[in-house]
């Protein structure tokens, strides 16, 4: 218990929530998006109400939306974004209306290293009584977000992007926003008293958290954030600075290529296609050289309707990389090149 409640403290103090109990254990951000959808948008959204994602959600940001959307007849609308991967803020501004109930909104796009104006969206969110959610999964590893900075309602991250395992995640909600919340899923340690007539439930954070929690997943993630902040989060943001705007010069070298995702604000991502090249064949070809990069949709298939492709090759950037690891991705491209020339 004492190892337990000692990791909550830990990660409220990392995003500055007002209270540990802000912070409740699920899974991961998908799970915790899903518990917002569900617990918060089953007794809030009705007919006609208006969600806003916008264009580079990744599914877990929108999957759970189409859902509660579909059982209370609210609606789905998109803020687009631009060439370069940027949201359209006009855009944005005329869509957030007195219609407009929750502001779902990724911190950082996982398909393009895009860094989404947050405090300013939610700024603009509030001034019309917006609920809004910040999908943190990029944001907490690279930014080490503070919510009360971003004045947020909710924020959601998973520990195995934050250097710790996987199966654990977090969700931090408004104190008075999560207490007026009913349960999610229920069972057992969630409950204050079970009679055969009624149920009672006891108040947050236990009214999430149903069933036997993570524990080690909490502790290690707790671990990790130590670890994180012992290296120095602005000396992993300088480096992974350093290393993206290598790899995206030496990138721009190669014939062919494309990137896509081109913000002046972005984190260490970098989306690329090679002309005439399957995505899938260029991550078989340069794994065989002992450089990981991933193939497909990421998990963001409307980005790639926007920018008319089918998937992808994303090199992503993290502390621990080297510029001689970016070289090592530059010749496994130029092998790719031979094989396919």
């Amino acid at each position: 218990d004492e190892a337990l409640e000692g990791a909550r403290e830990r990660i409220a103090r990392m995003i500055g929530a007002e209270h540990p109990e802000e912070v409740i254990f699920t899974s991961g951000t998908t799970m915790s998006i899903n518990l917002v959808a569900q617990a918060w948008g089953r007794s809030r959204l009705s007919e006609g109400d208006e969600v806003l994602v916008n264009e580079m959600e990744h599914h877990a940001n929108l999957v759970p939306w189409q859902l509660i959307a579909e059982q209370t007849g609210a609606v789905i609308r998109v803020i687009p974004i631009n060439e370069d991967s940027e949201l359209d803020l006009p855009a944005a501004e005329k869509l957030l209306t007195e219609q407009t109930r929750i502001l779902a909104l990724c911190h950082i796009s996982n398909s393009l290293g895009t860094i989404n104006p947050v405090k300013e969206l939610i700024a603009k969110a509030k001034a019309v009584g917006t609920t809004t959610l910040v999908d943190g999964a990029q944001g907490a590893p690279h930014l080490c977000a503070n919510v009360q900075e971003l004045d947020c309602d909710f924020y959601t991250f998973s520990g195995h992007k934050t250097y710790g395992p996987t199966g654990i995640g977090v969700l931090y909600g408004r104190q008075e926003i999560l207490e007026a919340m009913p349960p999610y899923q229920v069972g057992g340690d969630m409950i204050r008293r079970v009679s055969f007539e009624k149920t009672t439930y006891k108040g947050i954070p236990e009214r999430f958290e149903a069933g036997t929690p993570n524990i080690a997943g909490a502790v290690g993630l707790a671990a990790a954030i130590d670890y994180v902040e012992t290296v120095g989060v602005e000396r992993i943001v300088a480096h992974e600075q350093e290393l993206l705007a290598y790899a995206t010069t030496q990138l721009k070298k190669i014939e062919g290529l494309t990137i896509y995702g081109e913000s002046q604000n972005k984190a260490g991502i970098i989306s690329f296609t090679l002309d005439n090249v399957h995505p899938h064949d260029i991550g078989t070809i340069i794994d065989s050289r002992g450089v990981a990069v991933r193939a497909g949709h990421h998990c963001a298939q409307p980005v790639m309707q926007r920018f008319g492709i089918p998937a992808t090759a994303r090199a992503s950037l993290a502390f621990y990389n080297t510029k001689a690891e970016i070289d090592s991705l530059v010749e496994g491209i130029d092998r790719v090149l031979e094989v396919f020339s």
